[in-house]
This record gives structure tokens, C-alpha cells and sequence, in this order.
């Protein structure tokens, strides 16, 4: 199979402080290669092709369609989660469907962000679309289908208007967080774990001050510490992302 430049670049044309170090018997152009063609070797589906003549870019719709939390498995599992949420506040008035939403979120945005767990990462970080544009749609498509999932979930189990949007602005401070913590850890697990564990403080600080398990996604005093928190660590996820390739 043939690869175009503008798909995945050219490895002899990216020079950096990593190929300096590297042992004279290891041919790195025959492991680009199999890397490439493990990427590559599958036909573009419906949803691929419909992603490159949106982005305009096919190298960019693989590097999307690949992202492991856009995976079937693991939107079935969003789902299903959701779903449980959905018939636990129809049985109980709990909102539990917008407690769900930000933790599982955070889980998918953490693993936008994947070296060691994402099959594009070696493409994605020698094409020649910029590693940042790679992780933003990643992390917006992600995120968006989180939400719609949420949407949908909460408008069937019947809660207030105010808990079903309620939850957006801790959905993005939460996965803000994930992604901040994946992105200087370079470490999606590091970034999962340190989403989940802040939502679950969050969820547990709230009910003990309130009284209320739904205060953490209802009350509009959070709302601009979920704003900042946000605003933050998309900071630092960018300036994170700015770290040269190939450095340490």
C-alpha cells in the first residue's frame, strides 16, 4: 500500500533529539512502515469517509476513528451505563444519570489522549496535521457523543430541565481535569483515574456540606468554580501539548 506526505509525512524528514539516540542495527524505517500499514490496512468505512470529507483531511478521519473511546465496545458501555443511570433515577428521584455523565466523560476524554493504548498515536504524531488538531476533534467528537448519550438518557428517566443541562458545566470541568492529568502524565489510565477521583470527591464534599447528593450538578454557586476549574486545565493541556516531539 501506498501512503501519501500529507497523510502520514516522512520519518527521514522529521529529524529530532530521539533519532540521535537511537542504536545503528535498528532500521527505523521498516518499523515505521509496519506501523503505518497496521494503521492503514483496513478500508475506510462509511463513518471514515464521511469524517475526511468533513475534516477535509482522510490521515485526520482515521486518526479520529481510531480513538479508543469512539470504539464500539466502549460506546456500548457508555451507553449501558447511562441506561442504568436512566432506570435508577426513574426508580429512586436520584439523578443519578447526572452524576454518571461527567465520570464517564472523563474516562472517554482521558483516552482520546493515548500513547501505549491508541493504535494512531505513532501516525498522529508524525502527520503532517498538527498533534493539537488531532487531539482537539478527538476530544470534541468524544465529548459531544457523551453528552448526546446524557441528553438522551436524562430527557427518558424524566428529570427537571435543570439537572438534564445541569450536569454540562461539571462534564466539562471533569474532563477537562482527565485531560490535563492525561496530557502532562502522558498517561491515559493516570488520566481516567485522576477524573473519576475528583468527581467522586466532588459528588461526596457536596452532599456532606448540602445534605443533597444532586447539589453537586444542580447548585448554580458551582458553577463558576466548574467554569475555572475548566478553564485551567485546558490551559494546561495546551501547554502541555506544546512540549516538542520527541523530547521528555
Amino acid at each position: 500500500m501506498t501512503f501519501s506526505r500529507e497523510m502520514t509525512g516522512d520519518r527521514d524528514d522529521l529529524p529530532g533529539p530521539g533519532q540521535d539516540r537511537c542504536p545503528g542495527d535498528v532500521d527505523l524505517h521498516r518499523v515505521w512502515l509496519r506501523v503505518a500499514a497496521e494503521v492503514w490496512r483496513r478500508r475506510p468505512g462509511p463513518v471514515e469517509r464521511l469524517a475526511g470529507r468533513a475534516l477535509r483531511s482522510p490521515g485526520l478521519a482515521r486518526a479520529l476513528v481510531t480513538t479508543p473511546s469512539l470504539l464500539l465496545g466502549w460506546v456500548i458501555a457508555t451507553a449501558v451505563v447511562l441506561a442504568a443511570g436512566m432506570f435508577a433515577t426513574r426508580g429512586t428521584g436520584t439523578p443519578f444519570v447526572a452524576l454518571f455523565a461527567p465520570a464517564v466523560a472523563a474516562a472517554g476524554i482521558a483516552y482520546a489522549y493515548g500513547p501505549g493504548i491508541d493504535p494512531a498515536w505513532e501516525l498522529s504524531q508524525s502527520m503532517a496535521v498538527s498533534h493539537r488538531m488531532v487531539l482537539l476533534v478527538r476530544v470534541l467528537v468524544v465529548f459531544a457523543l457523551d453528552a448526546a448519550l446524557g441528553l438522551a438518557a436524562s430527557a427518558a428517566s424524566g428529570t427537571a430541565a435543570a439537572v438534564t443541562f445541569g450536569w454540562l458545566v461539571p462534564m466539562t470541568a471533569v474532563s477537562a481535569l482527565a485531560l490535563a492529568a492525561a496530557t502532562v502524565t502522558r498517561s491515559a489510565n493516570a488520566g481516567a483515574a485522576a477524573g473519576l477521583a475528583a468527581w467522586a470527591i466532588t459528588v461526596l464534599s457536596v452532599r456532606t456540606a448540602s445534605g443533597q447528593v444532586a447539589t453537586a450538578v444542580t447548585s448554580s454557586l458551582l458553577v463558576l468554580p466548574y467554569l475555572a476549574v475548566a478553564a485551567a486545565c485546558g490551559a494546561v493541556a495546551w501547554a502541555a501539548t506544546r512540549i516538542p516531539e520527541g523530547t521528555s
